[in-house]
């Protein structure tokens, strides 16, 4: 496990994500022309507020790479 830190809506914030995420978040990140820290409060701001924001990132992933595939 690897953890990262942001900022979200003003709050320093850590992240804790296997490597292999971090490292898809980052090339999704920059294929997309934004920052991590972006796409994170993104992604913080659009999930259910009972969902864990590691879970909620690792389903954000999931989806952008399923929808690439298809």
């Amino acid at each position: 496990m690897k953890k990262i830190s942001v900022s979200l809506s003003g709050h320093q914030t850590s992240i804790t994500l296997e490597p292999e995420f971090i490292d898809v978040l980052h090339t999704l990140a920059t294929r997309a022309g934004k920052s991590v820290a972006s796409v994170i409060n993104e992604i913080d701001t659009s999930r259910a507020h009972d969902t864990n924001l590691s879970s909620a990132i690792r389903v954000w992933i999931l989806h952008q790479i399923l929808s690439q595939q298809a």
